[in-house]
C-alpha cells in the first residue's frame, strides 16, 4: 500500500471516531439536560412574575389528577390544576419516575378544551396508550390506562 493510501485510511477512522465520541456527548447531555425547549413554548416573564396558562375549566366527572397506578412509584399522583403535567426522569417532572426506561422528559398531559390529550416527548422507549405506541398527542379519557417505562399510569377523578 502506498504511503497516501495509508494515511487515509488512517485519517478516516480517526474522523468516525470523532463523530461517534461526539454523538455520545450529545445523547448523554440530552439525557441530563434535557431537551431544548423553542421560544415559542417558554414561559413569558412580567415583571418578575410568570404568566399562568388558564387552567382548564372544571366540569362534572372531568378527571381531577393522574395516578401511578403499577410500577415502582405506585401511588404517586399530580393534580391536573397544573396543567400540563410532565412526566419523567428530570427534577421538572410533576410525575418523577424513578425506572431506567424513561426518559427525562418523557412525557407530557395536557388539556385543549374538554379533553385531554398525552404527547410523547420524543422518548427512546416510546408511550403506550393501551398497546398502542403513540407518536402524536392522543386523546385519553377517565381510566385510560398510559405505560411509561415499567409504569402504568391514568386519569382518575
Amino acid at each position: 500500500m502506498s504511503e497516501l493510501t495509508l494515511f487515509l485510511i488512517r485519517f478516516a477512522y480517526l474522523a468516525i471516531l470523532w463523530i461517534f465520541v461526539l454523538s455520545a456527548i450529545s445523547v448523554i447531555r440530552s439525557d441530563m439536560f434535557g431537551a431544548r425547549v423553542p421560544e415559542g413554548a417558554r414561559v413569558e416573564r412580567n415583571g418578575g412574575r410568570q404568566k399562568a396558562a388558564k387552567p382548564p375549566t372544571k366540569r362534572r366527572g372531568s378527571p381531577t389528577h393522574v395516578a401511578v397506578v403499577d410500577g415502582p412509584n405506585a401511588g404517586q399522583r399530580a393534580e391536573l390544576d397544573a396543567a400540563p403535567v410532565l412526566i419523567g426522569r428530570g427534577t421538572d417532572a410533576a410525575i418523577r419516575l424513578d425506572d431506567d426506561y424513561v426518559s427525562t422528559r418523557h412525557a407530557r398531559i395536557a388539556a385543549s378544551g374538554d379533553q385531554w390529550f398525552v404527547e410523547d416527548l420524543g422518548s427512546t422507549n416510546g408511550t403506550y396508550v393501551g398497546t398502542a405506541r403513540i407518536t402524536q398527542p392522543t386523546t385519553i379519557a377517565l381510566g385510560t390506562q398510559v405505560r411509561i417505562g415499567k409504569t402504568t399510569l391514568e386519569l382518575r377523578k
